[in-house]
């Protein structure tokens, strides 16, 4: 089979971190090639809100969000299984958009700028070789210089590399299970909540057209427990907390069934495998209940360029573009993983996430820094 015209940068992936890496190497004049399994616009399992620090990076790119009038959403509600509660301010703030529509305006913009946007097209092996790359996909081969890494938090590329979170056993850390559903509702629309129940936590927060995302992390335990019925699992765990209670019984659910997805693993991963620089979920996944992991996937793609073109320009070499692409990675993103991991392992326990509540309560001040540890500054 012959080869396609050789890109200067393939990404392979083209969710918020994909997207954003391919708008920026086009602009940059890079030849640039995406390919995404789907075909836009489709829902995915997210919880769709977006911390401030990325308003300016998006507007960059292209999107009219200040247009847009999309919900601003600047105060916190956590609240424990037996319905004891914290609200406090966000420091940054953030805003709420479904991925339904950030991605598919993204994915115009890339079109507009140049980029090869092949969807429904399932990559399914990337090889290194001669300092170069060969793509091999559902619908034929390419050719590549740069090769990104954006498929999300799990793809058949990291079971294929044999990336090390696969390999981990089923712990603590790597086997979750999410469920989102779109609903109509009665909630503030400058209030993001947090509402634990035993082993997860479900967030609902405002998205535009007064449409609300309800998304939740919980267990597979969990679920086989409930006989593998999600609505059996939210009458019998999650509607123990009042608040939730009070969510589904009176909600107007906008899907027929909720998306899912299983195998979530928050087990440190590697920003770079097989000399494919990762991005977003592929390179890191934050804890959920952070509410951050759509802005570090678009300040990833990034970091990811101005190493990618500093290498494409001749002034790096490809090992130092991994070396300083990691190191950039970790200095930005490293400490609230960790941050993410601890506070994680507070909530979803009904005895851990009620002490900390209980603690943390009269120090509003020390809330605001706990909230700061997980998200970043404007890029």
């Amino acid at each position: 089979m012959s080869l396609q015209p050789k890109y200067d940068i393939a990404i392979v992936g083209g969710g918020l971190a994909g997207l954003a890496l391919a708008i920026q190497s086009a602009r940059a004049g890079y030849k640039t090639v995406l390919f995404e399994r789907e075909k836009y616009p489709f829902h995915k399992v997210c919880g769709e809100y977006i911390s401030l620090e990325s308003w300016n990076f998006l507007q960059d790119l292209g999107l009219p969000l200040s247009d847009m009038q999309l919900p601003i959403i600047n105060r916190l509600l956590i609240t424990t299984p037996n319905g004891n509660y914290i609200e406090s301010t966000l420091p940054l703030g953030g805003f709420g958009i479904s991925r339904y529509s950030i991605d598919k305006l993204l994915a115009d913009i890339a079109r507009q700028e140049g980029v090869t946007l092949l969807e429904e097209t399932k990559v399914v092996n990337v090889v290194y070789r001669n300092n170069s790359f060969l793509l091999f996909t559902n619908k034929g081969d390419s050719e590549a210089t740069v090769v990104a890494g954006a498929y999300g938090k799990r793809g058949n590329l990291d079971i294929k590399w044999k990336r090390q979170f696969t390999k981990v056993k089923p712990n603590k850390l790597n086997h979750y299970i999410a469920v989102k559903y779109h609903i109509r509702t009665h909630h503030p629309a400058d209030l993001i909540a947090l509402h634990n129940f035993e082993n997860g936590y479900c967030g609902i927060s405002q998205i535009e057209e007064n449409k609300y995302c309800l998304c939740y992390l919980t267990t597979a335990a969990n679920l086989r427990k409930c006989r593998n019925d999600i609505s059996s699992m939210e009458k019998d765990i999650l509607m123990k907390n009042p608040f939730l209670e009070k969510i589904f019984s009176n909600a107007e659910m906008l899907y027929e069934e909720p998306l899912t997805i299983s195998r979530i693993s928050f087990n440190k991963k590697t920003q770079v495998e097989n000399h494919v620089l990762m991005i977003g979920d592929t390179a890191g996944l934050i804890a959920p209940l952070c509410g951050n992991g759509m802005s570090m996937a678009l300040h990833s793609s990034k970091l990811a360029f101005e190493e990618i073109n500093s290498f494409l320009q001749g002034r790096i070499n490809r090992y130092e573009m991994e070396i300083q692409y990691t190191e950039q990675w970790e200095k930005f993103f490293g400490r609230r993983l960790q941050a993410g991991r601890l506070l994680q392992s507070f909530f979803g326990s009904p005895i851990l996430s009620n002490v900390l509540i209980k603690l943390v309560k009269p120090f509003p001040k020390f809330v605001a820094f706990l909230i700061r540890q997980t998200h970043g500054k404007p890029f």
